[in-house]
């Protein structure tokens, strides 16, 4: 069974990311129309018009439902949707010790809260063959000091898209887990991101870290299956089994 994106519709959720920069640049290639939607809109339609004059902005609060379904209702007005993909994550890193509840629940909404209520919302707005893609991450397979909110987030998100294909379907659900991706991100969330970056390179089996353009592939491929659903693609370079 074929299936293409031209002229397919896709709301990227968290659309001011690097990675959400390289997937809507790369469907916006294949003859999507791709919508970015984030909590700031002003930034969101910054970065949307920074990857084309056609991406639509979109304002959508993960930690609030009444937005969420207001741009659940926004979508379905404007025709419904093809695929949904959330790209979002909010960091909470440091020991447990000192964990803050507060960013705990920001980290949670992000990944997993935020989630479960746009499988909510959107799910009857997806289109037949369409897919809800979410974000997992390394931190769940190879946990490390500091990262036990990464890793509950992360692993959460694997067991949820495991349930939601389930109750979904045929809709299908599925996550990508990146390792370490060269993005900006990484310029404040660790005091020396190339010293890093040649550590990750000299373990990881690939010999490299990733580029925003390997998970936007990933993503590409997931939304293009129609057989696969209820997985987690890892994105990582091996590094989990370094």
């Amino acid at each position: 069974m074929t299936y293409a994106l031209e002229n397919k519709r896709v709301l990227i959720v968290g659309g001011s990311s690097d990675i959400a920069a390289a997937l809507a640049t790369d469907l916006l290639r294949e003859g999507v129309r791709v919508t970015l939607a984030g909590r700031d809109f002003e930034k969101t339609a910054v970065a949307a018009k920074a990857v084309g004059d056609d991406v639509r902005p979109m304002a959508l609060d993960l930690s609030d439902e009444e937005s969420i379904q207001a741009a659940a209702d926004e979508a379905r007005a404007a025709g419904g949707l093809d695929h949904l993909v959330s790209v979002a994550t909010e960091r909470a890193n440091g020991p447990v010790v000192s964990a803050e509840r507060r960013a705990v629940l920001a980290a949670f909404d992000a990944k997993v809260f935020g989630p479960i209520l746009l499988a909510k919302h959107f799910a009857p707005v997806i289109a037949e063959e369409g897919s809800l893609l979410f974000f997992s991450g390394l931190g769940a397979w190879r946990p490390a000091p500091g990262g036990v909110v990464m890793a509950a987030t992360n692993g959460s998100v694997s067991a949820l898209v495991s349930a939601l294909a389930v109750e979904l379907a045929p809709t299908r659900v599925n996550a990508i887990s990146p390792g370490v991706i060269a993005t900006s991100a990484w310029n404040t969330a660790v005091p020396d991101r190339d010293l890093l970056f040649q550590r990750v390179a000299a373990t990881a089996p690939a010999r490299r870290v990733g580029e925003p353009s390997d998970v936007s592939a990933a993503a590409r491929a997931l939304l293009i299956n129609p057989f696969i659903t209820g997985e987690t693609l890892h994105v990582d370079g091996g590094a989990r089994w370094a």
